[in-house]
């Protein structure tokens, strides 16, 4: 009877995952994605899964949470500075998942950075450094790797944060960077300005991304095209490469993926 009983419980629970598995795939969004492969961020065999098809923000590493930018960045850190864990970086607007929990625990010499403008810049808030890129408080050739995550699309003044962070990199550093190139071969557009309140004023339809230090988030002040390169090495003196990765093992499959390098 107990052998009975015991075959009857295997079957109850394939019969059961196997309908969670249908039900995953038809709700609630009507669409299912996933593929076996390993993670950059968490250094483990996982599943990337996505419930939506705007894969950039939903195609999530089923260990760490981490998403397809995140982990093309990291694999971009580990091509170019393999030897990232012993080099001086510092992280502007880290999140807390991805790449940016695996900075944090493993470089010996990380600091991350929010903007907290009612704040001095250079106090330490939440154990955070106040720092506002355009006005960056480090001494000059501070790091060897800044490293910025969707970030540079909602600063007002781009022209003096990339000047910033170059002035902050020592030689052989580099600002590796996500941010979405949505103009893509059309020429950059600004989307928002700074009114006299501090408050955006925007020249297009407003647009708000995720802030995890501001729960009314952050304006989005530009849309970014592959100009940039140019707009980069005009401003800062820089060069500027841009990495387009697509390797679904790597969960790396997404819209506006690319990973941009700018070395001093």
């Amino acid at each position: 009877m107990l052998f009975i009983k015991s075959i009857k419980n295997k079957l109850w629970r394939v019969k059961k995952a196997i309908k969670n598995s249908l039900l995953e795939r038809v709700l609630p969004y009507g669409f299912y994605f996933s593929h076996k492969g390993y993670c950059p961020c968490c250094d483990n065999k996982v599943t990337f899964k996505s419930k939506s098809h705007w894969l950039r923000d939903f195609f999530v590493c089923d260990n760490c949470n981490s998403i397809p930018r995140e982990r093309a960045l990291m694999l971009v850190i580990e091509k170019y500075y393999p030897n990232w864990k012993d080099l001086d970086i510092h992280e502007s607007s880290p999140g807390n998942r991805g790449a940016s929990v695996k900075l944090k625990n493993n470089a010996k010499k990380y600091i991350a950075s929010q903007y907290y403008p009612h704040k001095p810049l250079g106090t330490v808030v939440d154990n955070f450094q106040n720092q506002d890129l355009e006005n960056l408080t480090f001494l000059d050739e501070s790091f060897d790797l800044v490293i910025t995550q969707d970030v540079m699309e909602h600063v007002y003044n781009p022209k003096k944060a990339f000047s910033e962070i170059a002035r902050t990199l020592k030689k052989g550093g580099a600002h590796i960077f996500t941010v979405p190139l949505i103009n893509k071969h059309k020429k950059t557009e600004i989307w928002a300005v700074k009114g006299e309140d501090g408050k955006p004023v925007f020249t297009n339809t407003p647009e708000w991304h995720g802030n995890v230090v501001d729960p009314i988030g952050s304006a989005v002040t530009m849309h970014w095209g592959f100009d940039i390169v140019e707009f980069i090495k005009e401003h800062s003196g820089l060069e500027t490469i841009i990495e387009h990765i697509d390797n679904i093992d790597y969960g790396i499959r997404a819209e506006l993926i690319e990973v941009l390098i700018t070395k001093k």
